[in-house]
C-alpha cells in the first residue's frame, strides 16, 4: 500500500430540519390547538484515531465528506429524526488544521481519541413552542440551522521514541533491521527508503521502545534536493535522534565530519526545535576500518560535538555494538518518560 502522510479534505455537516406549523384536526375537536413538532438535528462529522490504520491514503481520493440533514418536524407533535454522525477514522498521530486560517484543531495521539470536525445544525422549533395565553393559534416556527463546513489539512506524524537521521546509504535501514523485526528495503543505491518505517526494539521481556527510519537527508534538501524535508515531520515527536554516519565511505575525498555537520545545518534550516533535540552519534561500518582509525574518528567527533554527546561505534551488518546502543537508548527514553519528582516545597505541602 502506498504511504500517504498528507491529505486535504472538505467536511460538510448536515442542516437541521425545519420546525412544523401544524394544528390538531380531529372530528368533534374543533379547536385542537398547535401540535407542530421540532426538526431533527443534522449529522456531525468526527475524526477518530485508529491504531489499525497506517496512512491517510483513503483521504487522498475521498476528499468531500457530507453528513445528512435532519428530518423536518411534523404534526401530531412528531419531531423529525436526527441524522447519523459520520466518523472519519485516521491513523494515530494525525494532526488536523483548518486550511483557511491555519489554526491547529487537534492532535490525535491516542487510540480511539475523538474530535469534532464539523457540528451539525440544530433542528428548528415547531409552533407548539410558541403558544401562550394570548396566542393560542401560533403560526410561527423556526428553520433548522445550517451545519458547519470546513476545509481541513490532515498531516500524519508517526509516533516513535527514537528517530534515525543520516545520509542515504549510511545504514539506517540496516540498523533498524538489526535491532527490531522491521524489514525495510536495503540495497546498494541511494534512497532505497522511500517512506518512514517503524520498528519495535525489545530490550527485554518488559521494556521496549519504538524507532523510526525515514528517507535519507542530503545537503541542499532545503532547496529541494533529494526527497527534501517532506519526511522530517515524522521525527517531530521523537525524544532522541540517532545520527548514523557511514565512517567507511567509498568516496576517499569526503570528510566524514564535515558531511555530518552539513546534515546538521540542513536539520537546523528545517526546524530549530528538531535541531535542538538530543542527538547521538553512531559511527556505522566500523568493521571495515582498523581499530586505530575508529578511535581517531571518535576523538574527532567528540572534540567537535562536545563530551556530552554520546558516540558509539557499530556495525549494523554484523550487529557489533547495536545491543549497547539499544540499552543506552532504553535508559534515556525511560528517563525522559519518567514523571518529574516533586520539589521539597511541594512534598512539604
Amino acid at each position: 500500500m502506498k504511504f500517504i502522510d498528507e491529505a486535504t479534505i472538505q467536511v460538510h455537516a448536515g442542516k437541521g430540519g425545519d420546525g412544523s406549523a401544524s394544528f390538531r384536526r380531529e372530528k368533534y375537536i374543533p379547536k385542537g390547538g398547535p401540535d407542530g413538532g421540532d426538526g431533527g438535528r443534522g449529522g456531525s462529522i468526527w475524526a477518530e484515531a485508529d491504531r489499525n490504520i497506517n496512512t491517510l491514503v483513503d483521504y487522498r481520493y475521498a476528499r468531500i465528506h457530507r453528513a445528512k440533514n435532519g428530518q423536518p418536524g411534523r404534526g401530531s407533535d412528531c419531531n423529525g429524526r436526527g441524522a447519523d454522525d459520520i466518523i472519519l477514522r485516521v491513523p494515530v498521530g494525525t494532526v488536523i488544521r483548518d486550511v483557511e486560517n491555519g489554526e491547529l484543531l487537534g492532535d490525535l495521539t491516542r487510540h480511539q481519541q475523538r474530535m469534532l470536525l464539523a457540528r451539525g445544525g440544530q433542528g428548528g422549533l415547531g409552533n407548539l413552542h410558541f403558544k401562550s395565553s394570548v396566542n393560542r393559534a401560533p403560526r410561527q416556527f423556526t428553520k433548522g440551522e445550517s451545519g458547519e463546513s470546513r476545509e481541513l489539512h490532515l498531516e500524519l506524524k508517526v509516533l516513535a521514541d527514537v528517530g534515525l537521521l543520516g545520509y542515504p546509504n549510511a545504514g539506517k535501514s540496516s540498523f533498524i533491521r538489526a535491532v527490531s523485526s522491521a524489514k525495510p528495503k536495503v540495497a546498494d543505491y541511494p534512497f532505497t527508503t522511500l517512506h518512514p518505517n517503524l520498528g519495535v526494539v525489545r530490550v527485554d521481556a518488559a521494556r521496549s521502545f519504538v524507532i523510526a527510519d525515514i528517507p535519507g537527508l542530503i545537503e541542499g534538501a532545503a532547496e529541494g534536493a533529494g526527497l527534501g524535508h517532506q519526511f522530517l515531520r515524522h521525527l517531530a515527536r521523537t525524544r532522541l535522534l540517532l545520527h548514523i554516519i557511514d565512517c567507511a565511505s567509498l568516496e576517499q575525498d569526503v570528510d566524514v565530519l564535515e558531511r555530518a555537520q552539513a546534515l546538521e545545518r540542513e536539520l537546523k534550516k528545517y526546524d530549530e526545535s528538531l535541531y535542538l533535540k538530543p542527538r547521538w552519534i553512531l559511527l556505522n561500518k566500523t568493521d571495515l576500518l582498523p581499530e586505530e582509525d575508529v578511535l581517531a574518528l571518535r576523538a574527532r567527533f567528540s572534540q567537535a560535538q562536545g563530551s556530552h554527546v554520546p558516540i558509539f561505534g557499530i556495525s549494523a551488518l554484523t550487529g557489533q555494538g547495536c545491543r549497547e546502543v539499544c540499552l543506552a537508548v532504553m535508559q534515556a527514553v525511560e528517563a525522559a518518560n519518567a514523571p518529574d519528582e516533586p520539589s521539597e516545597e511541594e512534598q512539604a505541602e
